[in-house]
């Protein structure tokens, strides 16, 4: 529920502090049964790519919020549509199309030294990368993304008056991260859907993907 504005600063400090290494938690987390991805139940999805060492050996991080519509593909298979669910599909809103509206957030994070103009590309790779999963980006999808560097080089230091030195990628360099940000997406998107559990809330049932079909119509 945006508008109940739920999310305290305590929250948020609480979440700093809190902060740990290790695995990420995917699938039914994160913002409840209203996450829904293709018709199915959506959530986290985390993954990452590292660039050839000739490239920078730069590694970039995705993680997603999967909640939107479209007609889902997998590794170009037209799952979506050989199961029958998706936005425009007869049963499932062919009129209104309502059911491919939703907002998906993607956070792109990466160690290659870019600065604020190379990280807006960066970011933007990363919701193109929604079109191979088969989003239609529909009119009342709010998908966006935002990027950031952990390269030592660029951080601010509080107090600091004299010019300081920062390391840049050219941004002739860039298309390694590019590519880099647009399939760690995809896969980010795929895990969402492959870790997500069927959920209830608020009288309403999401179904998580049937992974045996899927297997089945990926083998075929």
């Amino acid at each position: 529920d945006i508008r109940a504005r739920g999310v305290t600063g305590a929250h948020v400090l609480d979440a700093l502090e809190s902060a740990a290494d290790g695995p990420v938690e995917e699938g039914s987390v994160g913002a409840g049964t209203g996450t829904v991805a293709f018709g199915w139940k959506g959530g986290i999805g985390t993954s990452s790519r590292r660039v050839p060492e000739r490239a920078g050996g730069y590694t970039v991080g995705v993680l997603v919020q999967a909640n939107y519509g479209g007609v889902l593909a997998i590794d170009g298979a037209p799952v979506g549509k050989a199961l029958g669910r998706h936005a425009f599909a007869a049963s499932a809103g062919a009129v209104t199309g309502e059911a491919a509206d939703g907002s998906c957030m993607i956070v792109v994070a990466t160690d290659a030294p870019l600065d604020a103009r190379d990280l807006k590309r960066l970011a933007a790779r990363a919701v193109f990368a929604l079109a191979r999963t088969g989003s239609s980006y529909s009119n009342g999808s709010g998908d966006y993304a935002i990027a950031f560097s952990t390269a030592p080089s660029l951080r601010a230091t509080h107090g600091a008056s004299a010019p300081a030195a920062r390391t840049l990628l050219p941004t002739d360099a860039l298309s390694p991260l590019f590519q880099a940000a647009l399939e760690a997406t995809e896969e980010a998107v795929y895990n969402a859907l492959f870790t997500a559990e069927t959920m209830s809330g608020n009288g309403t049932t999401v179904e998580a993907l049937p992974l045996d079909r899927v297997r089945e119509l990926l083998r075929r």
